[in-house]
């Protein structure tokens, strides 16, 4: 072997009061174990680093792993394609919070999550693309993502802070009307002439036809829902005039 292995912080640290740990920690672990032959040290720190990550320890011993892991001979892109494959065992949190060390260990800016990125990572459902197709009827900025395309047409639609849709109606002649899952966020429902419906992840909204309503996003918050159209006779959906500012900056 090219490098021996040595480590004394057993004893630098724990010495007088756990002499047997500090033997173990650097006389067996390092001494042995990180010389034992049969396995190259690069390929030890790889284990190393995997087997702290699958534990979800990210304190201080992971970062002397990690630099070790870099001293060693792994490279940022090894190290990142390490994570990467471990996270898909392990879980994602633990690979954001490996990559985060990673990053000021291998020397580079982790870019900052955008509010989007921010928010998808407390939901279930992709938040999808901008609602472009239905911008028009819309106050601020929506985004649209399939669900389910066959048997029950399912849509994630999300809502910035302060976005929500015009007054509208299902019209139908039978049946009809939609039905609303709420799975992220805060948000609101309101029917004409009738109170706003506070809306948090779990609440279910069943909304009948032919009648008009809105619903969206709070001020200070995204928000997330479900949409389920429910089968219907000669089902239409009618656009009406924008939720005014005066009504909607009364909401809290």
């Amino acid at each position: 072997m090219d490098n021996k292995v040595t480590q004394t912080a057993g004893r630098e640290q724990l010495g007088e009061f756990a002499p047997m740990f500090a033997h173990l920690n650097d006389d067996v672990l390092f001494g042995e174990v990180w010389n034992e032959s049969a396995i190259d040290l690069k390929t030890k720190c790889i284990i190393t680093v995997v087997s702290l990550m699958a534990s979800g320890i990210t304190d201080n011993s992971l970062i002397y792993h990690l630099q070790n892991a870099k001293a060693n001979g792994v490279t940022k892109e090894e190290i990142t394609a390490i994570i990467t494959h471990a996270t898909m065992y392990v879980g994602w949190p633990k690979g954001w919070a490996v990559f985060r060390l990673a990053k000021d260990v291998w020397n580079e800016e982790l870019p900052a999550l955008t509010d989007k990125e921010k928010y998808q990572n407390t939901i279930f459902f992709p938040i999808g693309e901008t609602n472009d197709a239905f911008a028009q009827y819309f106050i601020g900025q929506s985004y649209l993502a399939p669900v389910s395309t066959e048997q029950i047409p399912i849509f994630n639609v999300t809502f910035e802070p302060s976005c929500r849709n015009n007054w509208h109606i299902h019209h139908a002649k039978s049946g009809g009307g939609q039905m609303l899952i709420c799975v992220g966020g805060r948000g609101y429902y309101q029917e004409w002439n009738k109170e706003v419906i506070e809306l948090l992840p779990g609440d279910v909204v069943n909304i009948p036809a032919n009648v008009k309503h809105w619903h969206g996003a709070s001020p200070d918050s995204w928000f997330s829902h479900l949409a389920i159209e429910v089968t219907g006779e000669d089902t239409s959906n009618e656009w009406l005039e924008a939720v005014s500012e005066e009504e909607y900056s009364k909401l809290k």
